[in-house]
């Protein structure tokens, strides 16, 4: 299966953790490019530079052929805006949004 992960934190490094054992071809997006090396050095994945929200990032990360994307940066509305460009403009079946707020709790897709 090909996930692309937004957020190289340490849920994001906790979603890789679960997944990369079960031989998935991984993507992870973050800004911080020391944590995606840390990554990378860790696990068989790749890192990308950049902003989750950004189309042409998600483009670069495979988002055309991914299967799943789960975002688990540390702002809602970042993973929520990543997820929405995911379904709009990629049709990746499956994502997941991180979502601590409660204000956000009744969002609809």
């Amino acid at each position: 299966m090909r996930v692309i992960i937004l957020g190289a934190g340490r849920v994001g490094e906790s979603v890789v953790d679960s997944l990369v054992s079960e031989k998935n071809d991984i993507t992870v997006i973050d800004t911080d490019a020391r944590r995606l090396r840390a990554l990378e050095e860790r696990y068989d994945l790749r890192g990308l530079v950049g902003s989750g929200v950004d189309p042409d990032v998600l483009e670069e990360a495979g988002a055309r052929d991914a299967d799943m994307l789960i975002a688990c940066a540390a702002l809602d509305e970042t993973n929520l805006v990543c997820c929405k460009i995911a379904h709009r403009r990629f049709n990746i079946p499956t994502r997941i949004a991180r979502v601590r707020s409660q204000a956000f709790r009744h969002g609809s897709d």
